[in-house]
């Protein structure tokens, strides 16, 4: 009887207008995110602080993340759709208001973590409501749309942020961003269906904690090398904590009858493959959307709308590219996309570990641009194919895994990237007679950010290798 009412129930279920609402949530949380990217280096100058710690607006958003995503398989199990979406467009729309307010960087930092909250609610959500409601066949094709979407936030987020900081102030970036989360709270009112099975697994506080302390540890960890340096006691404390609580976290849930999240997912190969090819993307991606526009602006001396302008054809191929890529994984599989987009990716970060002050404007976009549809053909179909090989009941702990290797993988890159070019700015520097001579310490930035571009081309050459392993995993 219970099977019946659940049958009946999926078959009214609206997928269109779901979509929708959460390409809407997710589109706004993205542009907000990527469009202080470009205000950073406005920041640094505004709020007296150093490249190191202006990271943790990026990085302290992410720590949230990969502290709060890994519970998310949890709450989708207790709280129906309505009720987390509406819990997260309430963590957004409040952090957001904070960081309009904003009078000093601290304020804005704990702005931006009220935020992550609502992020890390909308992600996992999205991701596992578009499992749940779209069969195996269309979900490249709808993740491809979803790709386009949420694409297109990261392509005009620097060019608006740009104009607004050029001629009102980086402000402006929460207000617009404001409105539009409200809208979407509207749409999600009228539209937003409860369409996942409320089983309420026995909460288990041990694995919360020991998962918080892990992937916390971790994030926090690689966060602080950049001030701290990689051998301090805080960054190898943190790290030694977090993966020792990682691994207790990881025995803990093999041990358990339910576990908060069943580790059993990475027991399905193309789940695991997918895992790794997301990780080493998402490392990729965020790395070089906070390098490219510190040195087009601080190296090449480009205005912030100017560098936006640079940076959005890129962005809009990648969101071009998504939906054809969707209908191409739908069709043949990922192999002959996830392949080809590592050896793009590859050939054009070691072709940005060569870029200079002389570069040109439009090799900088033809190479952002080839970076970005290299992203496209990998990011999507390895997602897509990794959680189709999962069975229904897994796919909140495989969603709530990925998203989280996801964030923290963000991380990782943004802050590995941030302390490579710290590093090898005070390494040249120390080279140079006058290191306060303005053409040396363009000098310096240039050769950070070249060492960092090689950096992620050794990323994308492990991608490469984990690429030949992947085959379809479609359900015939």
């Amino acid at each position: 009887m219970v099977t019946s009412n659940v049958q009946q129930e999926k078959q009214v279920i609206k997928t269109t207008p779901i979509l929708i609402t959460f390409l809407m949530a997710g589109f706004i949380g993205l542009f907000s995110e990527t469009a202080l990217n470009m205000a950073l280096g406005d920041l640094i100058r505004i709020f007296q602080v150093s490249p190191s710690a202006i990271q943790w607006l990026t990085t302290g958003y992410l720590l949230t993340l990969g502290v709060l995503v890994p519970v998310s398989g949890l709450l989708i199990q207790w709280f129906s759709t309505r009720h987390l979406f509406f819990a997260s467009m309430f963590f957004s729309i409040i952090g957001t208001l904070v960081a309009a307010l904003a009078p000093s960087f601290e304020v804005l930092l704990v702005a931006r973590v009220i935020q992550a909250i609502g992020t890390g609610l909308m992600l996992p959500l999205m991701f596992n409501t578009i499992l749940v409601i779209f069969p195996v066949h269309k979900r490249g094709t709808i993740m491809g749309l979803m790709g386009l979407v949420i694409m297109f936030a990261p392509a005009i987020g620097p060019t608006i942020s740009g104009l607004l900081i050029e001629y009102l102030s980086w402000h402006w970036i929460f207000w617009i961003s404001l409105a539009l989360f409200i809208i979407a709270l509207l749409f999600g009112i009228v539209y937003m269906q409860n369409v996942s099975d409320i089983t309420k697994p026995k909460i288990d506080v041990l694995s919360i904690i020991l998962s918080t302390i892990g992937f916390g540890g971790i994030v926090y960890g690689f966060s602080s090398a950049g001030e701290n340096g990689w051998g301090s006691a805080i960054v190898v404390s943190a790290l030694l904590i977090g993966l020792i609580a990682l691994a207790l976290f990881s025995l803990r849930q093999f041990k358990m009858p339910r576990p908060m999240i069943d580790l059993r997912v990475l027991g399905y190969p193309m789940f695991t493959l997918g895992l790794l090819t997301v990780f080493i993307t998402f490392m990729i991606i965020l790395s070089s959307m906070i390098l490219l526009p510190l040195y087009l602006q601080t190296g090449m001396a480009i205005a912030a709308f100017t560098a936006g302008l640079i940076l959005l054809p890129g962005g809009l191929l990648n969101g071009i590219m998504s939906p054809i890529t969707g209908r191409i994984f739908d069709k043949y599989g990922p192999r002959g996309l996830v392949l080809p987009g590592f050896v793009l990716m590859a050939v054009m970060l070691w072709m940005l570990s060569t870029i200079t002050a002389e570069t040109s404007i439009v090799m900088v976009i033809v190479m952002h641009s080839i970076l970005m549809i290299g992203v496209s053909m990998t990011m999507m179909p390895a997602q897509t194919n990794g959680l189709n090989q999962l069975p229904r009941e897994l796919y909140p702990d495989g969603t709530a895994l990925m998203n989280t290797l996801q964030q923290v993988s963000g991380a990782i890159g943004t802050a590995v990237a941030i302390t490579i070019m710290s590093v090898s700015q005070e390494a040249y520097l120390k080279g140079v007679t006058n290191p306060t001579d303005p053409s040396n310490i363009v000098a310096s930035l240039t050769a950070g950010v070249q060492d960092s571009f090689i950096f992620g081309f050794i990323l994308a050459i492990a991608g490469l290798i984990v690429s030949l392993f992947i085959k379809s995993s479609r359900v015939k």
